[in-house]
């Protein structure tokens, strides 16, 4: 019914760059609460940053002030920009998103993650 596509992922220098974007396709999907969350080898998937349908975000605080979450939920795109990136960074990012469809009221939707890599 609806897809999450995540890129922009790829390989930078600490302290270097970078800019996700998310998009979602398929039936129309009006979204409530968007997040990225990020899953690193041997540790669990955690909220990186959330954007919500009133315009509210929130940010893990170990990216606050280095990552900035932006996007319209009316257009069903967001993005992740992501500055002065630590090899701790380095991580599958996921697009996640939660609305309803004319079919189904509460639908929970992932993408299929994009690999961001930071070199020391």
């Amino acid at each position: 019914q609806v897809q999450l596509t995540e890129s922009g992922g790829g390989l930078v220098q600490a302290g270097g760059s970078l800019r996700l974007s998310c998009a979602a396709s398929g039936v129309t999907f009006a979204v409530n609460y968007m997040g990225w969350y990020r899953q690193a080898p041997g540790k669990q998937r955690e909220l990186v940053a959330s954007f919500r349908s009133g315009g509210s975000t929130d940010y893990a605080d170990s990216v606050k002030g280095r990552f900035t979450i932006s996007g319209d939920n009316r257009k069903n795109t967001w993005y992740l920009q992501m500055n002065i990136l630590k090899p701790e960074d380095a991580a599958v990012y996921y697009c996640y998103a939660r609305g309803g469809t004319t079919s189904c009221r509460d639908l929970e939707v992932w993408g299929q993650g994009t690999l961001v890599t930071v070199s020391s």
